[in-house]
C-alpha cells in the first residue's frame, strides 16, 4: 500500500502521479508517429495537387500528328492542319510547330536527329482548347478529314487516366499509412495502460473495496493517456508543419519539387492532429482499462 501515499507529505498520493518514469519514452514514441503521420497526410496533399495541375493541364490541350500528303511537304500540311482547326468550336488557339522543334520532341527516343532532313518526319501541331467548353477529338478530326488532312489526334486522355489512377493510389496509400501509424499509437497506448494497471493492481482492489465503479478508474487512465497523446500530437504536429515550412522556402514557389508543391494552407493540415492522437489514446486506455479491471475482479 506504500504506493498510495506520498512518503514527503504523508498524505495519500493520487491514483495515477502526475509523472512517471514512463512518460517520457511514451511522449517521444507517440510524438514520432505524429510526426510521420502529419508528414504523410503533406505528401498526399502535394501529390494531389500536383496530379490535379497535370490533368488539368492537359485536358486543356491537344497533340495533332500531321503526314504530309503527295508531293506535299510536311510543313505546308502543319499549317493547313493549324488553319483547319483554328475554325472548330472550342479552340483557342492551333499552332503548327516548326521543323526544330518536332525534331526535339524525338531527339530522346532516337538520339541524333541531323540525318532525318530527307525523311518524311511527321509534323506537330499544338492545340489550346477553351477550358469551359473544349473541343472533342471526334471534332478535331472531323475538321482535319474535311480539310484533306492525313493526322491523328492525341486528346492526351491515356494520361489523364494514368494520373488520375496514380492519384487515387497515392490517397489510398496515404489512408493507410495513416491506419497504421494509428493503430501503432493505439498500441503503444494499451501497452502503457497495462503497465499502469499491473503497477497499481492492488490500489485498484482497494478502490474497488471502497465502492469506486469500473468506468470512474478507466477514465483516470483515459484522461491521462489522452492528455499525454494531446501534448505528443502538438509536439509531432509542430515537427512536421516546421520540416514542411523549410521545404516549402527551399522549393521557392513550386515547393520541394513540382511533383510535390506544397503550399503555405497545407500546413494547417496538421492542426487536427493532437485531437485525434488524443481521441486514440483515450479510446485504446478506456477499453483497456474497463477490460483489465473486470478481470482483476
Amino acid at each position: 500500500m506504500s504506493a498510495a501515499f506520498d512518503p514527503v507529505t504523508w498524505r495519500p498520493a493520487p491514483f495515477l502521479p502526475a509523472r512517471d518514469a514512463r512518460d517520457p519514452a511514451l511522449l517521444f514514441v507517440v510524438a514520432v508517429l505524429c510526426f510521420l503521420a502529419c508528414l504523410t497526410a503533406l505528401g498526399v496533399i502535394a501529390a494531389d495537387r500536383a496530379a490535379g495541375g497535370w490533368a488539368s493541364q492537359l485536358t486543356g490541350e491537344a497533340t495533332v500528328i500531321v503526314r504530309a500528303r503527295g508531293g506535299e511537304t510536311p510543313d505546308a500540311a502543319a499549317a493547313r492542319a493549324a488553319e483547319a482547326l483554328a475554325g472548330v468550336s472550342g479552340v483557342t488557339e492551333a499552332r503548327a510547330l516548326e521543323r526544330e522543334q518536332a525534331y526535339e520532341l524525338i531527339r530522346p527516343w532516337i538520339g541524333d536527329t541531323t540525318d532525318l532532313d530527307d525523311l518524311p518526319v511527321p509534323r506537330l501541331v499544338a492545340v489550346t482548347l477553351d477550358a469551359s467548353t473544349p473541343a472533342t477529338a471526334p471534332a478535331l478530326t472531323q475538321a482535319l478529314r474535311a480539310a484533306g488532312v492525313d493526322a491523328s489526334v492525341d486528346d492526351h486522355s491515356v494520361w489523364i487516366k494514368d494520373i488520375r489512377r496514380a492519384a487515387d493510389l497515392v490517397r489510398w496509400t496515404g489512408a493507410l499509412v495513416f491506419l497504421l501509424i494509428a493503430g501503432a499509437a493505439g498500441a503503444v497506448v494499451v501497452f502503457a495502460t497495462r503497465a499502469g494497471l499491473a503497477a497499481r493492481r492492488e490500489v485498484v482492489e482497494v478502490l474497488h473495496l471502497a465502492g469506486a465503479e469500473d468506468g470512474y478508474i478507466a477514465r483516470l487512465f483515459q484522461f491521462r493517456f489522452a492528455y499525454i497523446a494531446a501534448v505528443s500530437g502538438a509536439i509531432g504536429a509542430a515537427g512536421a508543419a516546421a520540416l514542411g515550412a523549410v521545404l516549402r522556402l527551399l522549393g521557392g514557389g513550386e515547393g520541394i519539387t513540382p511533383a510535390l508543391p506544397i503550399a503555405w494552407m497545407d500546413l494547417l493540415a496538421v492542426l487536427p492532429c493532437p485531437l485525434l492522437a488524443a481521441a486514440v489514446a483515450a479510446v485504446a486506455a478506456r477499453t483497456t482499462a474497463a477490460g483489465l479491471i473486470r478481470a482483476m475482479r
